[in-house]
């Protein structure tokens, strides 16, 4: 099984909270494949530019920028699909629907990989035809 962790999803799989233990055993039991894309990467990365530049320059700033090599580290520990040709056809093709831009380009990229993509915003992404979509952390 082909699964991409939205941010939600990542977020509680790295952090290995209640909800992200169950997701990691749902993931072993399923013998599921679990990537990211990157675009969480970019959210998750501009999330924390932003936690540092909020911070007075200097020691206020430690903690942001721990966090924000914490975040670089565990990057290389999971495969990162890219908003390649085929996954911005998908985006184009999602345009109209009422969806925040970074929702479509993840659900450009799942859609062009065929995969399910897990995810707590239902709400959106179950506007998208032909996307897997499920919340495994709830």
């Amino acid at each position: 099984m082909f699964v991409i962790l939205d941010t939600n999803h990542y977020r509680e799989f790295l952090h290995e909270s209640e909800a992200g233990q169950r997701l990691r055993q749902r993931l072993m039991d399923s013998v599921a494949d679990a990537f990211i894309t990157v675009v969480t990467v970019q959210e998750i990365t501009q999330g924390w530019a932003a936690e540092i530049n909020r911070k007075t320059a200097g020691p206020e700033q430690v903690h942001a920028y721990g966090q924000f090599q914490n975040a670089i580290h565990d990057f290389a520990d999971i495969t990162i699909l890219p908003f390649d040709d085929e996954a911005a056809d998908e985006f184009q093709r999602l345009r109209g629907l009422r969806a925040g831009t970074m929702d479509l380009k993840i659900a450009g990229i799942a859609r062009s990989h065929a995969a399910l993509l897990l995810t707590r915003n239902l709400v959106d992404f179950s506007k998208v035809p032909e996307l897997q979509v499920e919340n495994w952390l709830d």
